[in-house]
């Protein structure tokens, strides 16, 4: 296989992941604060701002007033942002048709019609009332793909490569989410100080990520900063949790290093590191410096991605990678809190 069939393969694969997190990232925080127990909560200036800083890690002053159709455009359908959704799943698409020999027809089908209806949905209706179906279409359209990712390809070095980008992607994406989820909890720590017990963060949290349910199924109790970080982080048995993510790309990456030489600064041996690390961490742990284990998690998985695509992919090195420069900015935001 060429290393930019392979390439493209891998980012179809987080291109899809990463369109359906901003998408449920957007719809969460968007409609649970209609009936948010605070006021800050219940802000529309306080989601937009926490949208903007997940979505574009852009960081808004509170002074400054956003404009809420300027946001949902920018972050749903504005073909001129490279973070928008649609931009994002124009991306898998491409990504999709320059690997069509490897792929099979039902699933370049699927995202190709996918493709058409998310260009082709009205931007005034989104701004205006289609919040909700837009997002929904872009979450329940995703696991449509992987879906025929998983039941029409080949379990061969070409799902493994997908599915790398898949998990690698879910990984950063939740790890971001958290990140966005701890910044909100401390602004309102900071205005009503610990009279807010952050149930309703924590709980929007992990709907953000489609644990809610199994969470409280596992802990049977109210959501809180230590469940709730430990259920999403550490949980092996949870499909989206940060752990269960490392053992699949850990056993992916074992299906295409097969045949190579790992070397101590190779993205196999960081892998199998990092996994190795998680096998026995625990939440007592990290919860008393969370948001600097965050920051230097999602740092570790852009480099991960990074020495993924110069080790097999055959990506150059002069090409400026947006998750690094995303990285770098959430770990000095982190320090100079």
């Amino acid at each position: 296989m060429l290393a930019r069939v392979a390439n493209n393969l891998f980012w179809m694969g987080r291109y899809i992941e990463r369109s359906e997190h901003l998408a449920r990232f957007l719809n969460v925080n968007y409609f649970s604060s209609l009936d948010a127990p605070d006021e800050l909560s219940q802000s529309r200036q306080f989601v937009l701002r926490s949208v903007m800083y997940m979505s574009a890690n852009e960081i808004i002053d509170a002074d400054i007033t956003l404009e809420e159709e300027a946001v949902l455009f920018n972050v749903g359908l504005n073909l001129e942002q490279p973070y928008s959704i649609v931009n994002t799943f124009i991306n898998a698409h491409e990504n999709a048709r320059s690997s069509r020999d490897l792929i099979s027809t039902e699933l370049f089908e699927c995202i190709n019609r996918i493709n058409h209806s998310f260009k082709g949905y009205p931007i005034e209706k989104f701004v205006k009332s289609g919040l909700y179906e837009f997002t929904s279409m872009v979450t329940q359209s995703a696991s449509e793909v992987r879906s025929k990712i998983k039941g029409t390809l080949l379990h061969d070095e070409v799902y493994a490569i997908i599915m790398l980008g898949v998990y690698l992607e879910r990984a950063i994406q939740v790890s971001r989410i958290i990140n966005s989820k701890l910044s909100d909890v401390a602004a309102a720590k900071e205005i009503y100080g610990d009279v807010i017990d952050g149930s309703y963060q924590w709980s929007t949290l992990l709907k953000c990520v489609s644990t809610h349910d199994m969470m409280r199924s596992f802990y049977k109790k109210t959501p809180s900063r230590k469940t709730t970080l430990e259920f999403i982080i550490l949980n092996g048995k949870c499909p989206r949790s940060i752990k269960s993510c490392l053992y699949q790309i850990y056993k992916y990456i074992c299906i295409i290093s097969k045949n190579r030489q790992i070397t101590d600064d190779s993205a196999a041996f960081l892998i199998g590191k990092m996994k190795a690390d998680f096998e026995y961490k625990l939440i007592t742990d990290i919860e008393d410096n969370i948001e600097e284990f965050i920051a230097d998690l999602i740092e570790h998985l852009v480099l991960i991605a990074d020495k993924l695509e110069d080790n097999y992919f055959n990506i150059s090195d002069a090409i400026v990678k947006p998750d690094v420069k995303v990285a770098t900015e959430i770990k000095k935001q982190t320090q100079k809190q």
